[in-house]
């Protein structure tokens, strides 16, 4: 009898510390702050395709002419709307050079953040992206160009009474019960988790959320947000693609080589400048005079065109800084392509409008094949170019 105690005490023991070990392990792993990368830095440069085909395929977000196979991909899917920031600590990013589009407006206090439309570009690799961070209002605005219900990936948001309250206005455009909000709190690990010592060094928490356009997109899919929603209606039902066009040939290239802004007084940090390379016809990113690279790929940021959005600005507005945009109007624009400089105006009727860019005669503007990166200014702020 006392044999028989023994053991069964024994595996009760056992049982209840296996248990514990077993919690212990799921609760660190599900924990926001101790969400630990399966496979670190996976998810990039690993073609899933053959891309030596003919590129025919034109991307309806930003004109790039892409094979059959990659369009067989992005068929199937929408857009990727992702809240990406550009804290000095979160530098170099992962995933910016893969994006299709590219906005960057200031999130508070002088740091500005990036939204990055991930559609085209990441369909033949899955592409590591983050640091992922929070939503703001204006971004939303956006993000509502890219269908009726675009996926929007951020990491919470502004959550306050007045006009800042992105996360009740992701509510009140019914994003939440439709299912295309893709909000890291109420997704977890493994779809995110958070990279310590990205940058080779550790970094503080907020600048540590990652996740993949593979993970997001599996998502999306189980909730049946493909192409089409579970009624059948297509993203880009309403969806109105701008004008796009062919590089212009070398000699006819302009020599506006280098373009120049602030998006705050006395803030460098914050500083950008595109270099314009006139054989290739790219534009060149540089951050706070630094080389602005994606971490993942070792390159340097590149886009075909960059668009000078001039907007009104208010802010802060809170004790956290949140600032506003007055994104659903009109108001003038500088477009840099073929190493020329364009003065433009832009028109946006309502939030889910496409925001158009026409010259001085009304005429729309096209825009050269390939990324696009649309910087939000203050109304005043200088441009040198």
């Amino acid at each position: 009898m006392k044999r028989k105690i023994f053991l069964i005490s024994g595996g009760l023991i056992l049982y209840l510390v296996s248990a514990g070990i077993a919690y212990g392990t799921f609760h660190y792993l599900s924990s926001n702050d101790n969400l630990i990368s399966p496979v670190k830095n996976s998810g990039s440069g690993q073609s899933k395709i053959d891309l030596s085909a003919p590129k025919t395929e034109q991307c309806p977000l930003n004109g790039a002419l892409y094979t059959k196979a990659e369009e067989q991909i992005w068929g199937k899917r929408r857009p990727l709307n992702v809240m990406i920031e550009n804290h000095i600590d979160s530098r170099p990013q992962s995933g910016l050079s893969k994006a299709d589009v590219v906005y960057e407006a200031i999130a508070e206090g002088g740091i500005t953040r990036f939204m990055a439309v991930f559609y085209c570009g990441a369909s033949a690799e899955e592409v590591t992206i983050g640091p992922v961070r929070s939503a703001r209002t204006y971004f939303m605005d956006f993000v509502s160009e890219y269908g009726d219900y675009p996926l929007y990936v951020h990491v919470g948001g502004a959550n306050l009474s007045g006009p800042a309250n992105a996360l009740g206005q992701i509510g009140d455009y019914g994003w939440l019960t439709k299912g295309n909000d893709m909000n890291q709190f109420s997704l977890g690990f493994p779809v995110f988790w958070r990279d310590y010592e990205r940058v080779g060094h550790e970094v503080a928490t907020e600048h540590t959320m990652y996740s993949t356009t593979e993970k997001l997109w599996e998502v999306a899919a189980k909730r049946g947000l493909s192409n089409v929603d579970e009624e059948g209606n297509k993203w880009d039902e309403n969806f109105s693609e701008w004008k796009f066009k062919d590089d212009e040939k070398l000699e006819n290239r302009g020599d506006k080589t280098s373009i120049e802004f602030s998006f705050w007084k006395n803030n460098d940090d914050y500083t950008v400048r595109w270099e314009y390379n006139k054989d290739s016809n790219q534009y060149l990113r540089f951050n706070a005079n630094q080389v602005h690279k994606d971490l993942d790929t070792d390159s340097q940021i590149q886009a075909k065109t960059i668009i000078i959005q001039y907007m009104k600005e208010k802010g802060p507005i809170d004790a956290v800084k949140h600032m506003l945009y007055t994104t659903i109007g009109t108001g003038k624009a500088l477009i840099f392509q073929d190493g020329k400089a364009t003065e433009a105006n832009w028109t946006k009727e309502k939030r889910q409008s496409r925001t158009k860019f026409t010259d001085k005669n009304g005429k729309e503007i096209s825009l050269n094949r390939g990324p696009i990166w649309i910087e939000i200014v203050p109304v005043g702020g200088e441009v040198k170019y």
